[in-house]
């Protein structure tokens, strides 16, 4: 019997480096939760309307996802009273005029996505990100989209950008650990519906096998 070939050191080093960090996420400990922790003081302390978005959002609904960065979602408006408030205070931009923004102290990068944007390959369509200030659901500690907005844009995403085909997995995740009903079809714009079915009808199909 062939016997294994050799692990490069360097490749189970980052194997290790990924368990370690996957444990500290799972734990709340990972320097993402604590960036996501300071950027939510940050938002609510200046009353600036946002939702998180992205993989952070999924753990709400009991898809467990680890991140490297975090996402939100914020009006033009919130995003200049933001930066106005944070740069050279803990943050600085990942370039001069760009949207997105780096924590220095956790050293996670903070993405922004501005309200009215299209998702998935950015073109006009449908389907767009909504206003914070109406569209999100405010918990104790966090603002969050509710299911079936978020399910919408993934699924406008995934359909539209070949590169963000996670998107559509993500919502059949979603499907299965939700256990959505074929009927929250009603709760989406029209120009998803069609993908939506099609994933639900899979995972009815996977569960029966």
């Amino acid at each position: 019997m062939p016997s294994a070939s050799q692990l490069p050191d360097a490749a189970e080093a980052r194997f290790w480096q990924g368990v370690r960090g996957a444990g500290r996420f799972f734990m709340g400990e990972a320097d993402v939760q604590k960036a996501l922790d300071k950027l939510v003081r940050e938002l609510d302390a200046a009353a600036i309307p946002y939702a998180i978005i992205g993989a952070m959002a999924l753990n709400e609904f009991g898809y467990q996802r680890t991140t490297a960065d975090v996402n939100v979602l914020l009006t033009a408006e919130g995003l200049a009273q933001f930066k106005a408030r944070v740069l050279g205070r803990g943050y600085v931009e990942k370039f001069p005029g760009s949207r997105g923004l780096r924590d220095v102290e956790h050293l996670v990068e903070i993405d922004v996505v501005l309200a009215g944007a299209f998702p998935g390959d950015g073109k006009p369509k449908p389907v767009s990100f909504p206003d914070p200030a109406t569209a999100a659901r405010r918990g104790s500690r966090v603002s969050l989209l509710p299911l079936a907005t978020l399910i919408e844009l993934k699924l406008a995403s995934g359909m539209t950008a070949p590169h963000r085909l996670k998107d559509l997995a993500d919502v059949q995740e979603l499907i299965r650990i939700q256990r959505l009903p074929r009927t929250l079809v009603d709760s989406l714009n029209a120009f998803v519906r069609p993908k939506y079915l099609e994933l639900w009808q899979a995972m009815q199909d996977y569960s029966d096998e």
